[in-house]
């Protein structure tokens, strides 16, 4: 099998996505709608480790990082005229950020949706979350596939 080439650098800057978008996107964006579709307030979101928190949730980025990037890499495949493989033969933001964007749709919005269901979360909280990993996503793609 041939293995892509990583970044790690870059890696690393998208698994930062997730934290920087989280604390806007659950925070002055849509964080008073989201603690309300799960009936919560400030007080009750607030936990007794931060930085176990924030820690965890880095490294589970840098994990999604690393896989989407290999992901990506894989379906860029291409031969050129010696009958060679190329992986990722196109490297633009929006390029990475369409595919990730693909994979969040297909495979991670479809996970929001079944735990949403049997957590009986709201609809509004499962759009929120949804939206949350869709935008992630993207600009994480971009990234990996830009930053090559």
């Amino acid at each position: 099998m041939v293995f892509p080439e990583i970044n790690f650098l870059a890696v690393l800057v998208a698994a930062l996505v997730p934290n920087i978008i989280g604390a806007l996107f659950y925070g002055p964006l849509f964080g008073k709608a989201w603690r309300n579709s799960m009936s919560k307030t400030e007080e009750d979101m607030k936990h007794k480790n931060e930085a176990v928190v924030y820690g965890s949730a880095l490294l589970c980025s840098a994990i999604i990082a690393f896989f989407l990037k290999i992901t990506t890499e894989l379906v860029h495949k291409d031969v050129n005229d010696s009958g060679e493989l190329i992986l990722a033969s196109h490297h633009t933001f929006g390029h990475g950020a369409l595919h990730a964007a693909m994979i969040a749709i297909t495979f991670i919005i479809p996970v929001i949706v079944c735990l949403g269901l049997f957590h009986k979360s709201t609809f509004k909280n499962i759009l929120i979350n949804s939206f949350f990993w869709l935008v992630c996503f993207a600009i994480m793609g971009g990234i990996l596939d830009a930053w090559n």
